[in-house]
């Protein structure tokens, strides 16, 4: 073989490895950006339901597609608000763009729809004057670093059904007791399940809170923990994972 075919076949290898990278990126941006993107949870405010160092994947296609949840400049889009999607239920772990900073996203539960009239009087959650079903259960332990502290837990029962579990370390907080809530046409209501460490709807965008979300908002639901390493560790550390990984979290739905 001449040193001329060599380097044909050295080009050509190279061009194939460089259009198989290629490829796999494309698919790559695509799945991210029209069907399933990763997120890690950085706060517990959704304890105990996420915890942080959860990782997982959102469906993008749920809600349909807007700008905001594409990550595009609306002068880039070829229609108005959403397409090829459905509305949220009340119960969807849902992750969105922050109202007042838009390139924050922020993971909570729906709990008001629109039209909703959405209150919380002494840790109780009411929809439309109706308390939420809740009943005690077993409380969360959680090892804080200045030792173990025991969290109230509660199972809630949404008038649809959903049933999920809430933290609430006292009934007489700020959040505990709010005014009435009415929510607007097109927007949402948010809650964190961690209920007395949840910035969310309660908390007015003027107060550096979420206050009502928009329907264009929304990214996505959440639907999986793919992966989930113990508090303070980082996932790459792969060589702290047999230690590090919380094995009983992963593959789980949401």
């Amino acid at each position: 073989m001449s040193a001329t075919e060599n380097k044909k076949d050295e080009d050509g290898g190279l061009y194939e490895t460089v259009k198989i990278i290629v490829q796999a990126l494309a698919l790559a941006l695509i799945v991210r950006t029209f069907l399933f993107q990763p997120f890690n949870i950085p706060s517990g405010s959704m304890k105990d339901t996420l915890l942080i160092g959860d990782y997982l994947f959102v469906s993008k296609f749920s809600y349909g597609y807007s700008s905001l949840s594409l990550g595009l400049p609306f002068s880039l889009m070829p229609f108005d608000g959403r397409i090829i999607g459905s509305e949220p239920e009340r119960g969807d772990v849902v992750v969105f763009k922050l109202p007042r900073d838009t390139s924050v996203d922020y993971i909570k539960r729906v709990v008001g729809l629109p039209g909703d009239r959405i209150q919380v009087r002494e840790g109780v959650l009411y929809i439309n004057d109706e308390p939420v079903k809740r009943e005690r259960i077993d409380d969360y332990i959680e090892n804080t670093g200045y030792g173990v502290q025991r969290v109230a837990r509660y199972r809630e029962t949404l008038p649809n059904g959903v049933t999920y579990d809430t933290l609430d370390l006292t009934q007489t907080g700020s959040l505990d007791n709010t005014r009435v809530y009415e929510v607007p046409p097109g927007h949402y209501f948010m809650m964190g399940d961690n209920r007395d460490n949840s910035t969310d709807s309660r908390v007015s965008p003027m107060e550096g809170g979420v206050g009502f979300v928009p329907f264009e908002n929304l990214v996505g639901r959440a639907e999986v923990i793919f992966f989930s390493v113990e508090e303070g560790n980082a996932a790459w550390m792969f060589w702290k994972w047999p230690w590090s990984v919380r094995w009983s979290r992963l593959l789980s739905g949401i």
